[in-house]
């Protein structure tokens, strides 16, 4: 049987591009070589369709110079397109994994490529992948499904005119101390915690670096779990629960990646029922968002009162060494290989 050709397309334009260099290197050791040719395309920082030649070129980042350019064209004849010094080459795609953290590659716009290229491709579809990348909207279609989040102000960028006016309006709602994060930041980029007014104002002024929209959410004090889902439709199932020890007060980026003491525990000691009403909801959310394949789904249990509360979902959650999505499915009998090869072939069935 002739083997498929498969696109592998990882870094990306968003502030998460050095995390996708690392978590490709994971898929791409778990492509089954035998079934796939595989080709690697790298988008650097400032938009560069890159061809890399192997996996070690990704790992010491040689892949930036490289000369070949390899770009995805939107012609339904699903075609990589290679220029190189030695001509112009169009190369047949049977599937893509797009392995691209953040804007511009987890938030619905590269999607938006590969349906335009009727090209089979893993993960979310455009409306999950924006809806789910927007904590604003994610909350809005969460808040119909009966599961429980935390309660938040919406704070837009015009506001800022009267930032004054905007943070009364906060202060009316919630008490303090109140998490403050851009809509659509990636990797819990530009998220600070607020514990009076003049904190508010910086949090506020941090977060709009980073979005146009900022959401400010009640405090939350209790244990980080989280929980990968895996599927389509009635085909949708939930991972074992992790929980996350973060070093930090919170799990922002530096505790996520530059920590060494943060820690991922699998298979979480909670009570079954929460478990249980973990792995449903995530199930639930994912479903709602009109998710496909794989995402992530992290939740609080509430100290006192183990209070399940939704916290966010991931559409294209890490796959490096620490990552808790691939570790959630290995504890499942899923080891890197079966589960590359299972979100392939997922997207060849949609």
């Amino acid at each position: 049987m002739a083997k498929e050709n498969l696109v592998v397309i990882f870094g990306g334009r968003s502030s998460e591009h050095e995390v996708s260099c690392i978590s490709v290197q994971t898929v791409a050791k778990g492509v089954d070589l035998e079934k796939y040719n595989m080709t690697l395309v790298g988008i650097t920082k400032d938009g560069r369709w890159l061809k890399a030649d192997n996996i070690e070129s990704i790992a010491d980042g040689s892949w930036y110079d490289s000369k070949v350019t390899a770009v995805i064209s939107p012609d339904t004849r699903r075609e990589l397109i290679i220029f190189s010094d030695a001509g112009v080459e169009r190369q047949k795609v049977d599937v893509i994994f797009p392995v691209l953290h953040g804007m511009y590659g987890e938030d619905g716009t590269i999607q938006g490529l590969f349906e335009m290229a009727d090209i089979p491709y893993v993960g979310c579809g455009v409306l999950a992948s924006a809806a789910s990348m927007d904590k604003f909207y994610t909350k809005i279609i969460v808040d119909h499904i009966g599961v429980s989040q935390a309660r938040f102000v919406p704070v837009l960028a015009e506001d800022f005119s009267d930032i004054d006016s905007a943070m009364d309006r906060v202060e009316a709602e919630l008490d303090y101390p109140v998490f403050v994060k851009p809509s659509k930041a990636g990797s819990s980029k530009g998220v600070n915690k607020a514990t009076d007014r003049a904190s508010l104002l910086y949090a506020l002024n941090e977060a709009v670096k980073h979005d146009n929209k900022i959401l400010v959410e009640e405090t939350i004090v209790g244990r980080e779990l989280e929980c990968g889902v895996l599927g389509y439709k009635d085909n949708t199932k939930a991972s074992g629960v992790g929980e996350i020890l973060a070093a930090a007060e919170f799990y922002d980026f530096d505790a996520k990646y530059n920590n060494a003491e943060s820690r991922t525990v699998i298979g979480a000691d909670i009570p079954k029922e929460a478990e249980n009403e973990i792995r449903e909801d995530a199930v639930k959310i994912f479903k709602a968002l009109d998710g496909f394949g794989l995402s992530r789904v992290d939740f609080f249990l509430e100290n006192g009162t183990n209070r399940v509360v939704f916290n966010e979902i991931n559409t294209l959650p890490g796959f490096t060494g620490i990552s808790m999505y691939p570790m959630l499915w290995n504890a499942q009998g899923y080891d890197i290989k079966t589960l590359v090869t299972t979100l392939i072939e997922m997207a060849k069935e949609r």
